[in-house]
């Protein structure tokens, strides 16, 4: 089954490249340890998920692009046709001349309907060329405008015209020392939209990514393409075929479905985040030395203490006992600091979401919703119902 990738704004457009490449890349590599069959049933398996027929030899990604402004959008095309290795759909790309000004309301309320009929249209194209769709991955941030604001728009709108296929949105959280002025408003418009109209939320930190980089790559100067690299290969590690349990050489058909159905088992939720070890610079793999169990030790513990990386997990911390009271009953003094799910996000960063306040210091920043059509009122239903997520995580 085949997924439709939906890159949104300059993050979605230039994070969905690196995607793309590490998936091609990953593919077509050596057969390493794999036998030839091995091999070309997992190229197989891989082409069809993310990748169209060939055109003159030369895969197509099954995926549609967006902007507000050409110039990302012209640079990504480039950058795929030039590699000669795989490229983007000669029409599939929906760009203007006017950006959103990192203004939420104004990617949603005005570039979205003014350009639904063209983006839908796009996406509907690529539809038609899936034998059979799992569903479909948008990719976006969550702190500007046109990829938070349109793309919460049309994964909105996927869910009304597609309404039967699985949409998972891969979100880009801001760095806490601030992108843009308004970010937090944008997040927590983006978030509680997001919440209602898409099945699952794959959210990465941008800090958190920062330290990979910085701590685990040995990079000194690091880049948004360096971040993006590491975004792709988590992404990769997560997408790429894996054996069913029927036999040899099977793929599981339903990517999409299978994620779904292991780490949302509820609606409520549907925030999930990525762990992966081991995380290392090329140069570092000829001098390491893994064994599966324990790399799987260091998963799990990552897991337990909420570790964004393997260096600096706490191993103090402990599953709570089986027959002890529940977490939020215990006495303060002694509350165990156990992660309770690993798409807790939310509760972390209650305090922060919290912050966007519509008190004195930001309320000079509405009236630049306000005039596209987003109310004090949509703000409060957006608290209302993130409230009600925290709520939800706090007492699992």
């Amino acid at each position: 089954m085949s997924i439709v990738t939906v890159q949104l704004g300059q993050c979605g457009n230039q994070i969905g490249f690196e995607v793309f490449d590490t998936l091609f890349s990953d593919s077509h590599s050596s057969q390493g340890l794999c036998s030839k069959r091995e091999n070309e049933a997992y190229r197989a398996s891989c082409k069809e998920r993310f990748f169209n027929e060939e055109e003159n030899g030369v895969p197509i990604a099954r995926a549609v692009l967006v902007d507000m402004e050409p110039k990302v959008i012209n640079q990504t095309l480039s950058k795929a046709a030039q590699s000669g290795r795989w490229k983007y759909g000669q029409h599939a790309y929906f760009c203007q001349k006017q950006g959103s000004g990192n203004n939420w309301a104004y990617g949603y309320s005005v570039h979205g309907p003014r350009h639904e009929e063209s983006i839908m249209n796009l996406i509907q194209k690529e539809v038609e060329k899936c034998d059979s769709l799992s569903g479909f991955f948008i990719i976006m941030s969550m702190a500007g405008g046109t990829g938070s604001g349109i793309g919460a728009f049309v994964t909105q709108n996927l869910q009304d015209q597609y309404a039967h296929s699985l949409k998972m949105n891969q979100i880009i959280w801001p760095y806490g020392t601030g992108e843009v002025i308004v970010q937090n408003y944008n997040s927590i418009l983006t978030l509680s939209h997001l919440y209602r109209s898409s099945d699952a939320l794959l959210v990465h930190e941008n800090d958190a990514v920062h330290k990979i980089c910085a701590k685990l790559m040995n990079i000194k100067q690091i880049s948004f393409s360096d971040i993006n690299q590491v975004l792709a290969h988590q992404l990769g590690s997560v997408f790429q075929p894996v054996y069913c349990a029927e036999g040899s050489f099977h793929y599981r058909r339903n990517p999409l479905g299978d994620l779904m159905e292991n780490l949302v088992p509820h609606p409520e939720f549907k925030m999930l985040g990525v762990r992966n070890i081991p995380q290392m610079s090329e140069n570092s793999l000829a001098y390491s030395t893994f064994t599966w169990a324990g790399l799987l030790k260091h998963l799990r513990q990552m897991l337990i203490s909420h570790a964004k990386m393997e260096e600096g997990i706490d191993w103090q911390v402990r599953p709570p006992l089986s027959g002890l009271p529940p977490l939020g009953k215990m006495p303060l003094n002694k509350e165990l600091h156990f992660n309770t799910s690993i798409a807790n996000l939310v509760i972390l960063r209650g305090k922060d979401v919290q912050s966007a306040d519509l008190g004195k210091k930001l309320r000079a920043y509405l009236h630049q919703y306000t005039k596209f059509g987003i109310e004090e009122e949509d703000f409060l239903d957006s608290f209302t119902l993130l409230e009600q997520v925290v709520a939800s995580y706090y007492n699992l």
